[in-house]
């Protein structure tokens, strides 16, 4: 690798690229968001209802939440839910990303001029973290921000043809906009419209007359075109009324109340103000953080020289902040669709950084893989488990993570190759978060087959943390009737077993559950535990790993009865 970014660096970085998606794409411990666990709830219900609206739901409250795009897209992946896997239902999030990232690459190209700068831009829009956490797992943010990028991409890549285009573009753009609101939401015509508005006046060089005789009824038609399509909802819905309720007053609307005090408190104190917002904008780079702060630095110092295209990404960043700040729920997942922007910014001045953004991703590169090696080894050794042989690598993974480490090293101590060597292992690090949790995707985290069979038709209650959480065990349990009780109460075992007749219940790693006479273990796996107290992490973090990140978790039979229709509210709904 050489301080330039050569033909064969492209080449190595993209494939690298390619496979970090790919790799443990249906893993249950892939970087997510929890709504993923309600959103397959809607999809296999409203699949299982056999019709694509109204969209169904058991959850109290959680029906309407989102606009039908991304269910529809769900029940086609999984072909009405025959095939439920977290594959076939994240599939079409990852060719979303990887579409997104190859129209990235084109528009980029065009305007620079060069081919290098284009796959540059998609390969760091692919490094950030938040694009690998938001891009891969069965969520609304991959459509979102493909449709919603695609029309600011075909300006860069067309230039003035699309901008002077009379019917062409606008209605383009109206489809594709509609098309991102009918995935995420009718909220998202206020930016993106608002973008446009900016792009057309930065083509008009600043005349307010031009822009308003010549490019005005292109946003109003593009913004009718696209809420005509979300209309589509309200329109094949057979009960609108709910939608308008659940979704437009509930979900959106809400947003605008006051969180803690009132509404100009929050605007500049707290977790939900403007700075905050800035700050985890900044972040969904992950450990390029630093990285695109010196890109901005740099944009800033050069601000008189900075070209057409740099100016409309700019403009583009500046116009969904300002729109994300007037809602009181402020978050930097809302301006996941400018971060394509940013790592065009990162690609544009890449010769010009300094090194010390990089130096600082390189070390936080290394700092996050010494720290799984070194959780990984004391696993294998069970230092922190406890019990001898039940964690075990393939070779491979020490393989890989040797490589990992040694590669991140040179890049800190050679100047010419930190740049390239800083991208690259970012890809590395997100291999290394999964192959590094491997052990539990096999049997150690799974119940038997005997285990499964025998529970199939059968309810069983599970622990639940999150709305939705029992859609995670229908991939471990199939064909059980799933319940849920609160997480908290996983330990307490004189409990559950005096009230539910077949019930997951957990222990800490080595701590056998005391059960009644009658209590039979039917199954057995290792669980790794979410929602931590603050207690807890720092437990965790002084090294007591074993006794709080995992758990055994049993699979028990016990002589309570309890009469069916099930009495008591599902934590799970």
């Amino acid at each position: 690798m050489r301080g330039s970014f050569t033909y064969r660096n492209t080449i190595f970085i993209l494939l690298l690229g390619v496979f970090t998606y790919l790799y443990g794409l249906d893993s249950r411990f892939a970087p997510k968001n929890g709504d993923e666990y309600p959103y397959m709830h809607i999809v296999r219900m409203t699949a299982d209802a056999g019709a694509w609206l109204p969209l169904q739901s058991e959850m109290d409250g959680i029906k309407n939440t989102k606009p039908p795009l991304v269910f529809w897209e769900g029940i086609a992946s999984t072909s009405w839910g025959s095939d439920w896997t977290l594959l076939a239902l994240r599939w079409p999030s990852v060719l979303y990303t990887g579409l997104t990232a190859f129209f990235l690459f084109l528009a980029v190209a065009r305007f620079s001029g060069k081919k290098q700068t284009g796959l540059l831009a998609a390969l760091v829009w692919l490094s950030f973290f938040a694009t690998y956490r938001y891009g891969r797992p069965f969520l609304t943010d991959p459509p979102e921000v493909f449709w919603l990028s695609l029309p600011f991409f075909a300006l860069l890549y067309w230039g003035r043809t699309a901008f002077e285009s009379k019917l062409f573009f606008p209605v383009l753009a109206g489809a594709c906009f509609g098309m991102a609101l009918l995935s995420k939401s009718f909220a998202y015509i206020a930016p993106a419209t608002f973008a446009l508005g900016l792009f057309y006046w930065r083509w008009r060089e600043w005349s307010i007359p031009k822009v308003l005789l010549q490019d005005l009824y292109k946003v109003i038609l593009i913004a009718v075109l696209a809420l005509g399509v979300f209309a589509l909802w309200f329109l094949l819905d057979p009960f609108p009324e709910a939608v308008w309720k659940e979704f437009v007053l509930g979900e959106n609307a809400g947003k605008f109340e006051a969180r803690s005090s009132n509404y100009l408190l929050d605007l500049v104190l707290g977790g939900d103000s403007i700075w905050m917002l800035a700050l985890t904008t900044l972040a969904n780079a992950g450990l390029f953080t630093f990285v695109l702060i010196s890109a901005l630095m740099q944009c800033w110092k050069q601000r008189r020289f900075i070209s057409l295209e740099e100016g409309l990404l700019l403009l583009l960043v500046l116009a969904f902040f300002i729109v994300f700040s007037l809602p009181s729920q402020r978050s930097g997942r809302y301006l996941l669709p400018v971060m394509p922007a940013f790592a065009t910014l990162i690609a544009m001045y890449w010769d010009r950084l300094p090194l010390w953004g990089f130096r600082i991703s390189l070390l936080l590169e290394l700092v996050l893989l010494a720290a799984l090696a070194w959780v990984g080894g004391n696993l294998q050794l069970s230092n922190f488990l406890g019990q001898p042989g039940i964690w075990n690598y393939s070779p491979w993974h020490w393989v890989f993570m040797g490589l990992a480490i040694a590669l991140v090293l040179i890049g800190i101590f050679s100047r010419e190759r930190s740049k390239t060597i800083a991208l690259a292992a970012c890809f590395f690090c997100y291999c290394a978060l999964t192959s590094s949790l491997a052990p539990l995707e096999g049997a150690l985290g799974r119940y038997s087959q005997s285990t499964i069979q025998g529970v199939v038709g059968q309810d069983v209650w599970v622990p639940c943390d999150y709305r939705a959480k029992d859609e995670e065990y229908r991939l471990l349990l199939p064909g059980a009737t799933l319940h849920g009780y609160l997480a908290k109460d996983a330990n307490q075992i004189d409990l559950l077993s005096s009230t539910y007749p077949l019930v997951a219940l957990q222990s800490p790693i080595g701590i056998e559950p005391e059960l009644c006479d009658s209590c039979k273990i039917v199954g057995k796996r290792m669980e790794m535990r979410a929602r931590h107290s603050d207690a807890e992490i720092r437990a965790i973090l002084k090294g007591h790993i074993g006794e709080h990140l995992f758990v055994n978790e049993y699979l028990v039979s016990t002589p309570a009865t309890i009469a069916l229709p099930v009495v008591g509210k599902d934590a799970c709904r």
